[in-house]
Order: structure tokens, then sequence, then C-alpha cells
């Protein structure tokens, strides 16, 4: 906007942002992630007025959308997904200052637009048919994330006439499951799976930037059904280790802009954003240890002081927002939950200014490569055993103390109890 808080808007005319500063450029398909929930708590009236700039969108889009990518003020309808409902959502959740019924209003009608591919019929199969979408299995997954977070919203404000549908709908990733291969498969309206799936392959798979090793992983509100789904704790596991320890033919990237060996550890893409919480799943399993071990090797071979030092296209600032949490040792898997899955921090001592003029510290004195286990946490002095922390818990500043080692304190979150928020419970198997 000029400095007379006056705009042009999506509809082409000139609009005046009397009650907010509005903003364009949103990449939302990255930034849904990891940045508007960084914002969200460092700069959180900035993001709240990215928030109230969605709205304006959506009041001005012949469609009543929210924006998918809005660039320059336009719609450029690039990536897929309704993940603008996330941005929207997770304020909500964690007390943004916006006006909830326009909010709701906004989410349920880009949610229920039946010009996004494949979603007429997600919304009546429980899945994006293949034959009608060619990216139909990440679009499933998608959606089904971004319905959780509308139904996450809904249940924190009391909508129960939201929340029911949505909550059905967050768990439609299960429909584009084959599991008789353990993988996301696209599927035809008939009920059939894609029968010769290669899940190493990028292109023509039902996928969009993105492979079916790294895009089954994407369920991160039900990490417990996302188990369940590929076989149990056990194969869900195998498939997670096997991603980063595998070697991934060149065959399989040689050709795609967004993926090369530079922002590869094994099978997993971190220069590609479907990719950036996986490394944080095994929180939920009996080796949550590892994702310790995993962030570490990520931060040193995707972060370097190098001209090619960054693993990755910064796509408007996903990649530097994933950086700056892992940092701080923990990570927003789910926007729409209100809590951060813990990693290990990567720095000595950092102390963070947050917007109400409380100060997040945390300490780790011995942290290093080699040293990069989590033996002990302290939160504000008291032990701490969960592996996550709250919203509220960094709004209200709080000091966390690490004890960092060599070898991994296999006893640590093991407790069902200290595991972080999953739709549905394990099953005791």
């Amino acid at each position: 906007m000029d400095v007379d808080r006056k705009y042009r808007g999506l509809d082409g005319n000139i609009h005046e942002a009397t009650d907010f500063d509005n903003y364009t450029v949103f990449s939302l398909w990255d930034t849904y992630r990891a940045e508007h929930p960084l914002l969200n708590l460092l700069k959180t009236d900035r993001n709240t007025n990215m928030v109230k700039s969605m709205l304006a969108h959506w009041r001005q889009s012949v469609h009543h959308v929210l924006p998918v990518w809005s660039l320059m003020g336009n719609e450029g309808w690039c990536m897929t997904g309704y993940h603008a409902v996330t941005v929207l959502a997770d304020a909500i959740v964690k007390g943004a200052l916006i006006d909830k019924d326009e909010a709701f209003k906004a989410m349920v009608s880009t949610a229920t637009w039946t010009r996004f591919p494949g979603l007429k019929e997600y919304m009546t199969l429980g899945y994006a048919p293949y034959d009608r979408d060619a990216t139909a299995a990440s679009n499933t997954l998608e959606y089904s994330f971004d319905d959780f977070t509308i139904y996450a919203a809904a249940l924190k404000e009391g909508r129960t006439d939201i929340a029911e549908p949505f909550a059905r709908r967050a768990l439609y990733y299960r429909n584009t499951f084959d599991k008789t291969l353990g993988f996301a498969s696209p599927r035809y309206a008939d009920g059939r799976f894609k029968a010769d799936l290669d899940p190493y392959q990028t292109y023509n798979e039902g996928f969009i930037e993105g492979n079916s090793w790294n895009f089954s992983f994407h369920a991160p509100q039900d990490v417990y059904g996302l188990m369940g789904v590929m076989g149990g704790e056990e194969a869900f596991l195998q498939k997670l280790n096997r991603l980063f320890e595998m070697n991934l033919p060149p065959k399989y990237y040689k050709d795609n802009e967004d993926i090369t060996a530079d922002c590869l550890v094994g099978g997993y893409v971190h220069g590609n954003e479907p990719s950036h919480h996986i490394p944080y799943l095994y929180a939920w399993t009996s080796t949550p240890w590892l994702t310790q071990q995993r962030l570490r090797t990520i931060m040193n071979k995707m972060y370097r002081n190098h001209i090619r030092g960054l693993g990755g296209n910064d796509d408007c600032g996903q990649m530097s927002a994933w950086y700056i949490f892992t940092a701080m040792g923990f990570y927003p898997v789910c926007p729409g939950s209100d809590q951060y899955v813990l990693g290990a921090p990567y720095l000595p001592y950092m102390n963070v200014a947050l917007p109400n003029g409380k100060h997040l510290t945390i300490k780790a004195p011995n942290v290093s490569d080699k040293n990069c286990y989590v033996q002990s946490l302290k939160l504000n002095g008291r032990p701490y055993t969960k592996l996550y922390l709250t919203h509220a818990d960094l709004l209200n500043g709080c000091t966390l103390e690490y004890v960092m080692g060599s070898k991994p304190n296999k006893r640590r979150g093991q407790a069902i109890t200290d595991k972080p928020y999953s739709l549905t419970a394990k099953e005791n198997k």
C-alpha cells in the first residue's frame, strides 16, 4: 500500500486499508508451514496484518476464495491446496485479534470451492480422483491437513457446526494410502489405486513437486493415524529411517529444477517444503532422539556460508523460518495446534525478545556437532520431560536449560503423556 494507506486490490479497484497494513506476495504453499507461525510468535502484529490482508483479498475475490499465491495484489493460482485457511486457523488458535466470524466464512467458502482440482469429488468420495486430477494424491493430503486446521480453530471457538464436518475431512488423507504398498498413491474414481506407482519418482505419479516417499509423511495432524495406515510404528520407523539413509539415484532429480543433490539427505528433500516437518516425526515414536541427530545433519548441510550454501529456494522465507525454529530447538509440525515439537538447540545461547516484552532464553552451553543429543531439559528451573512446548509456554516468557551429550538419552520422551498432539490416539498393539 502507499503512504496514504491506499492500494490496488484483487478486483483492480483502489481500496483504503483503514485498520490494517496491506500485504501481498504470499507464497502460501511454502510459508504456511513455518514462516507464518514464526511471525505469529515473534512479529504477531505483522502476521495479523497479513491475515487481514488475506481476508481483504477474500472480500474482493469474485469467487470468495482466500489467496492461493498472492502476487503483487493479484492471484497467481500457483501450487496446490488452500493453505491460507491454515494461516487464518493458526492465528485464531493462537489468539490473534481478527474478525473470527468473517474468518470462518472465508475458510469454509474457500474449502468448498469446487473449482479447486478434484475438490468436488474429494468432498463426496473422500479423496481427489486421479482420473480427474493429475496431482490427486498430494491434493488429498494437502486438503485434508487444511481441513484439520479449520476443525481445530472451530473447536477452539465452540463452532461445532463447522468443527464436525471438517473433523471428518481431516481424516480423508487415509483414503489415498494404498495399504498393500504402505505409501500414499493416486486413486481413481472407481476406487482403484494406480497400479505401477514409483514412490521415488516426482513426475506423473499423482504428486506435485515431491514423490510418494516424502509426501507419504504428510499427515502432521494425525501422526498415530499415519502410523496405522503405514502398517504400525515399526513399519513407520523403517520407512522414516530409510528415507534419510537411502541413496536416491540421480535419475530421479537430474531434470528437476527444484531438487539437486545439494538439497538431499538420503531421499529426504529439504530443498522443497513438503518434507520440512519430517525430521520431527520421530517424536511420536520409540526413538525420539533420532530427530536430534537428523536435524544436526540438515542444519550443517543445508545452511552454509557459501554461494551455494542454501539447500534450496528460500521461497519467500520458509527455508529461513525453518532454520530459525530449528536453531531455537522446536518447530510447528502441526500449525492449527498450539504445540511446537522439540528437537534440540543448535546454539549454546539464544535470547529471543517476544512482542509482549517478555523473553525466551535458551541455554545449551555444551552443545556441538558431537554433543547433539538432549540428556535433560529444565523449563523455568523445573525438570521437563515432554517432547513439545505450547504457545502459552513461550508467550509467558520462559527459560529452557539443556544438558547435551554425545550419546542419546533413550529413556527420555517415552511416556505417552510426553508425546505431541495427534488427532487420533496411538493404537495399542
